[in-house]
């Protein structure tokens, strides 16, 4: 018997750290955390995730833009950016907000 694949909760809201720079780079992205002077890259999918959070904040709306944006049903949209999400708080990327 498989175990499902559980996905971190969607937070209401996001924040980027203060001490985070971006920069997209031929639609990919570079987060270069300033406070631990590490690195991190952004296929296409992230950076435009990355961008929306930097823009909404909202999570409830940063999934409907990818809705639009996106040929993929709403749970596994909403899985991927919760995944995503948990992984940039995980490395002190962004803040969240239940």
């Amino acid at each position: 018997m498989s175990t499902p694949n559980l996905s971190p909760a969607l937070p209401e809201k996001v924040s980027i750290s203060e001490h985070v720079l971006f920069q997209a780079i031929e639609g990919e992205g570079v987060l270069l955390d300033m406070a631990a002077e590490q690195y991190f890259g952004l296929d296409d999918v992230g950076t435009r995730i990355w961008q929306l959070l930097m823009e909404e904040g909202d999570t409830g709306k940063v999934l409907a833009q990818l809705l639009t944006t996106y040929d993929a049903d709403e749970a596994t949209l909403r899985r991927d950016l919760a995944n995503l999400i948990e992984q940039l708080r995980n490395d002190g990327l962004v803040r969240v907000e239940s």
